[in-house]
């Protein structure tokens, strides 16, 4: 038996009650890319529920469904990728990991100058894409690595690919030596390799971008699957997010796309063996956020939701009898949001699908991402999550 979760990066459905509180009040990812595309049509998300999580844009509701639909929402204190994902797997991060909104602070810098051998320039929130803009000139001149950070809890360091300017070995070095000076006090979520190539005025960031994360805070979903006997496969930068932590084997994937293919390629692989007749294949499709929602490109956010909708029957014809697919996103990023180009604090929505499973369930607003990990835990049978209400029995025959 596989369990297929396929987290659709940024991909939120309406803001929670809080949102004020994170500058996010209004946000709706799902519902304001449907209000602004014109002949808006996923039939094959609608088909799982999408339609009737969408009220107030007036589509058209299918006849009928092939799966069950929910939203959930956000108990931990934030609205960044790891919070959520780790919400998913039953960890609730009830502090919320640290900010640095006008930069590090000017002794740290020096600290990390010194570790690496070398100045830096940056040192404020940005976009990625305009930082590597205003500095990466001044970069390819004295081979100073750009740091910034944005609104989540992230290090982030751009430097060109070309190694005659600074080079992705190196890059990850350095960051690799971030990674070991930003745990407490500092406590820095992630810090991330933001590599580019090109010269000033068309610079460009390529997908060698590598994360790394804090462990989690205490032992989610996957390191319970794990101590289980059963296989948990990343597909994209699960590992990454996890640190490496309950992930068995996993693949790096370059866009939506590859890893699509990627997931597609793990449904249909056997399990052998007595530790792997069950698994977890977990997915991340990161374009949605890094590409789309930060960038506030709206046609083509929407455009990758169609390219996953219109792969999404090859996934659900090539699942087994047993095989079940969840389908989620671990917080929002409305490409609509001009206050702000941060990730925005939304609810999530849930899609269930099986061959013998229930049809056309509404699972209601949960309160937590948990519920989502503690239905598979309950589904696989192995040790309850501390957190989370498992729907195993609303959506099982």
């Amino acid at each position: 038996m596989k369990i297929i979760l396929i987290v659709l990066d940024s991909v939120g459905i309406g803001a929670l009650p809080d949102a004020a509180k994170y500058n996010d009040a209004g946000a709706n990812t799902l519902g304001h890319i449907a209000e602004n595309t014109e002949n808006f049509d996923l039939p094959n998300l609608a088909q799982l529920g999408l339609y009737h999580l969408l009220p107030d844009t007036g589509l058209r509701l299918p006849a009928s469904l092939l799966g069950n639909y929910g939203k959930m929402a956000e108990a931990s204190n934030g609205k960044d990728t790891p919070i959520g994902h780790w919400e998913i797997t039953g960890l609730i991060t009830e502090k919320p990991l640290p900010t640095y909104p006008d930069g590090f602070p000017k002794d740290l810098i020096e600290e990390y100058e010194t570790k690496i051998g070398t100045k830096t320039i940056g040192n404020y929130a940005s976009s990625g894409t305009e930082i590597i803009k205003a500095l990466g000139a001044e970069h390819c001149q004295t081979g100073y690595p750009i740091v910034y950070t944005s609104a989540d809890s992230v290090f982030q360091i751009a430097a060109h690919e070309d190694e005659k300017i600074f080079g992705l070995k190196r890059l990850y070095e350095i960051c690799e030596i971030a990674r070991r000076m930003l745990v407490y006090p500092h406590n820095i979520g992630r810090v991330i390799a933001r590599p580019f190539i090109g010269t000033d005025g068309s610079f460009k960031r390529t997908s060698n971008r590598h994360d790394y994360a804090i462990d989690p805070a205490a032992p989610t979903l996957l390191n319970k699957l794990q101590d289980a006997g059963y296989e948990v496969f990343g597909v994209g930068k699960i590992k990454d997010i996890f640190n490496g932590s309950g992930i068995t084997d996993s693949v790096r994937t370059i866009n939506n796309k590859d890893g699509m293919e990627k997931t597609l390629e793990q449904i249909k692989k056997e399990s052998s063996g007595s530790c792997q007749q069950h698994r977890l294949i977990f997915t991340n499709l990161v374009d949605y956020d890094m590409l789309w929602g930060h960038r506030r490109d709206i046609p083509a956010y929407y455009k990758g939701l169609k390219e996953f909708d219109d792969f999404l029957p090859r996934i659900m014809e090539d699942m087994s009898n047993e095989d079940i697919l969840f389908i989620t996103a671990d917080h929002g990023c409305d490409p609509s949001y001009m206050s702000h180009t941060d990730h925005t604090r939304e609810y999530v929505p849930v899609f269930v699908f099986g061959k013998k499973l229930k049809k056309g369930v509404d699972l209601g607003i949960r309160k937590t991402f948990a519920d989502l990990g503690q239905t598979i835990a309950d589904i696989f049978g192995i040790e309850k999550l501390s957190s989370g209400t498992s729907f195993k029995n609303e959506i099982m025959l």
